[in-house]
């Protein structure tokens, strides 16, 4: 964790230096997330996030839709979840394809702005959850510079990355589409679940997390998950 500590360090000191302060929320969240690496899971809050977008790249696209559902106690809080249709400048494109969000759904939807206050309300305290965390937090991290002037740099865990973990020490080769969320979910005998909705992703992703966790035992602690 002190990893992110000299992150914020960092990032503090460029800010006052540009006279350009770090949104509050984000220095909340910063300050809420000196968690223990020897804690148990189950002492720790979690937050499973999921974004739908409009590109692969963080300088091409935009983020469509966020969803996030908490995960307190060892259990999946579903009358805390969230999910935001957020404004965009430009058309959804061929990109509506995949997750089948429409313009004229987004037309209503929050501002960038607002749905990140809301997002970063929700993440105090927490640890982020995200299957393949590279592509989710290049987005975010992109949206907290221009918002908050400053990235994200919050704990996390990758569910994909442990799922590859796991199937490295047991010498399963991996193929092609098997660290998928889907395919992840089938190999715990989880349920086939409508893919490419930010919430119902976020809410795959929880009971994914939950399922590695009890594969493993009954002692994981924060240090074991973090990515």
């Amino acid at each position: 964790m002190w990893q992110l500590a000299l992150r914020h360090k960092l990032a503090k000191i460029k800010a006052k230096w540009s006279h350009e302060p770090i949104h509050e929320n984000l220095l909340c969240a910063w300050h809420a997330s000196d968690l223990s690496l020897k804690q148990n899971w189950q002492h720790t809050p979690f937050l499973v996030v999921d974004l739908e977008t409009s590109s692969l790249s963080a300088n091409k696209g935009e983020i469509l839709s966020i969803g996030w559902v908490p995960i307190h106690q060892g259990r999946i809080r579903l009358q805390q979840a969230k999910h935001l249709f957020i404004q965009n400048a430009q058309s959804v494109g061929d990109s509506a394809i995949i997750h089948q969000i429409r313009d004229c759904q987004l037309e209503d939807g929050a501002s960038l702005a607002n749905a990140l206050d809301a997002f970063l309300l929700a993440a105090q305290g927490h640890v982020l959850v995200f299957h393949h965390k590279t592509l989710d937090l290049q987005f975010l991290n992109q949206a907290c510079l221009n918002t908050c002037r400053a990235k994200l740099y919050l704990p996390t865990v990758d569910t994909l990355a442990l799922e590859k973990k796991h199937l490295d020490f047991i010498g399963q080769p991996i193929q092609k589409g098997d660290l998928t969320l889907s395919q992840s979910r089938t190999r715990y005998g989880l349920p086939h679940f409508p893919a490419h909705n930010a919430l119902t992703d976020a809410i795959a992703t929880a009971e994914l997390l939950l399922a590695i966790i009890a594969h493993k035992g009954d002692h994981v602690t924060l240090g074991q998950l973090l990515s």
